[in-house]
């Protein structure tokens, strides 16, 4: 499970965070809290929520599936 948990935050923190390279527009954009947006791009260890996930995918206007799909899951 944590393996799993790891591609997650390293799918998003590869593929929306680094390259918007704004934690705080991050956060704005995805109704997130800047701080998670911190642990996604800097805590190894960090065990992201599925309502932080449901969060992102409505900010981008995509399913939950194709999330996962998106991700390699």
């Amino acid at each position: 499970m944590k393996v799993t948990n790891r591609k997650i935050v390293e799918f998003i923190r590869d593929t929306w965070v680094i390259p918007l390279n704004n934690n705080s527009q991050f956060a704005t954009e995805n109704n997130l809290d800047e701080k998670t947006v911190r642990r996604i791009r800097e805590d190894g260890t960090y065990q992201i929520s599925l309502i932080t996930i449901m969060r992102i995918c409505e900010a981008k206007n995509i399913k939950l599936s194709k999330f996962f799909e998106m991700s390699g899951l």
